[in-house]
């Protein structure tokens, strides 16, 4: 069993020593392998240096192709590579490895195609985002159900888990502007399970947040629009 982490990073030259310590902390008590990979996403920082300086494994974009484009290019490494099942793990440090298991051994187990980490379905996480983004996330979770009729409630998490079979779809097809709520409508209409993971997740320590309160207003609207489109496009394939 093949596992590949992969982490988008733009300007995160401040978070991926850490994040980078605690994957390699949680590697080395498992049996089976687990690997990472860095998407350094057009970084005008010194993300590539610390990288190198690190020898961290890493792929470096020549230009910023956004949350999309380089999560994408995990997939692509993933497929290429033959890796079983990938995890998209922030490169900010909010994720917390030790739920790596959590949410890749209902996958191995063949329960489900794809887990996602939840800040909602129970009060682990003190961290919650801000009030307005929790009520846009609830508005996405509206939309998910009434186009799909099944329940997501961390609509928005960039912490998960997919099989094999969900790796070749997001190399293929994978949406650019803050992509987790449209792919969730794409592997749901298509059929595939998917199960949301209880985690705790970390606020952020250094930089800050590209998502101010006008782009979260901006963003739901956008993506709720796109949720109903993809819909639309699933529905008539």
């Amino acid at each position: 069993m093949k596992i590949l982490v992969i982490i988008p990073a733009y300007n995160e030259s401040e978070n991926l020593v850490d994040t980078i310590n605690d994957i390699k902390k949680y590697q080395n008590n498992k049996e089976y392998s687990l690997d990472y990979i860095i998407i350094n996403d057009g970084s005008i920082d010194n993300t590539k240096e610390v990288c190198l300086k690190n020898k961290f494994n890493v792929i470096n974009l020549v230009h910023n192709l956004g949350i999309g484009g380089a999560v994408q290019t995990g997939y692509i490494y993933a497929l290429k590579n033959g890796y079983d099942i990938a995890i998209q793990f922030d490169g900010d440090h909010q994720h917390n490895a030790s739920y790596i298991e959590d949410l890749v051994m209902p996958i191995i187990n063949k329960n489900v195609d794809m887990t996602i980490g939840s800040r909602f379905i129970k009060d682990l996480s003190l961290f919650k985002s801000t009030k307005l983004r929790q009520f846009g996330i609830k508005i996405l979770s509206f939309v998910l159900k009434l186009t799909t009729h099944e329940k997501i409630y961390d609509m928005t998490s960039g912490f998960r888990a997919v099989n094999k079979d969900i790796i070749k779809i997001f190399a293929s097809d994978y949406p650019n502007d803050y992509p987790e709520p449209e792919t969730l409508v794409t592997i749901i209409k298509r059929g595939y399970k998917v199960k949301e993971i209880p985690v705790k997740m970390n606020e952020r320590k250094h930089g800050k947040s590209s998502i101010t309160p006008l782009k979260s207003i901006y963003y739901m609207a956008k993506v709720t629009y796109a949720m109903i489109v993809r819909s639309y496009i699933e529905r008539i394939k």
